[in-house]
């Protein structure tokens, strides 16, 4: 599996993998959970949508199997801002204000929202793999903008399963029933830190990397043309 990660500038460069996504949330929220959210026969796309966000999909064979979407709490589009502050304000009828135990809008904290694994990953080492390159791609969208933490709506059972994956997430506020699909939900919140699996990969190459055995350089002008490696970028970001 593959991560990708892209914008609306930048959307043309992955082909129809921004339109896959779509569609697998359209069978995933509208299909499955019965959720009432904008959608047309065969795509699921709401008011924060826009160009304020940003997008961590996952690919499988040039297949779209897994994504995610990620804004600033700073963003605003129109009469929206981002959606756990639109639920704090009451704009949102199927998500209780109460949800939110404070209005958060800082530069440091983004919002990951529409998460979502194809059906088609049976296993739960397939998923697992897919989830942890899913948050990954968040987790790098989010440092990269200079924020260091991360906030969304999800499923409680979710938090546990993601504890298990090597993040440090808690939760804001109590839970509620979602009276679409019956499940619990609550605001989860994490430093934007990498899974278990992407830190050992990264460990492992970096080990790699300080173990080589180099030639010495005994001569100062042969010194000079030495090329100092970059630091270990996250293995999980390839396009």
């Amino acid at each position: 599996m593959q991560n990708i990660q892209f914008d609306f500038s930048d959307l043309h460069l992955y082909g129809p993998a921004f339109f896959d996504y779509l569609r697998l949330r359209k069978r995933m929220f509208v299909d499955a959970l019965k959720w009432d959210i904008p959608h047309n026969a065969t795509m699921e796309m709401d008011q924060y949508d826009t160009p304020m966000a940003q997008y961590s999909l996952v690919m499988r064979d040039g297949k779209v199997v897994g994504g995610a979407r990620a804004m600033a709490t700073t963003s605003t589009w129109g009469a929206h801002t981002y959606m756990l502050r639109d639920a704090f304000s009451g704009k949102l009828p199927h998500i209780p204000p109460e949800v939110m135990t404070v209005e958060i809008a800082s530069p440091a904290v983004w919002e990951c929202t529409r998460i979502v694994i194809s059906d088609e990953l049976t296993t739960n080492a397939e998923r697992a793999e897919c989830m942890e390159h899913i948050i990954d791609g968040i987790v790098g969208i989010t440092l990269a903008q200079g924020a260091d933490e991360v906030i969304g709506l999800s499923s409680v059972a979710l938090m546990r399963w993601l504890r298990g994956l090597g993040y440090p997430v808690g939760r804001i506020g109590e839970p509620y029933r979602n009276g679409e699909d019956g499940r619990q939900y609550a605001v989860l919140h994490m430093k934007a830190t990498y899974s278990n699996a992407w830190r050992a990969r990264a460990a492992a190459q970096s080990a790699t990397i300080h173990t080589c055995d180099w030639p010495q350089i005994h001569h100062p002008a042969a010194a000079a043309n030495v090329v100092m490696l970059p630091s270990v970028e996250p293995l999980a970001m390839s396009a």
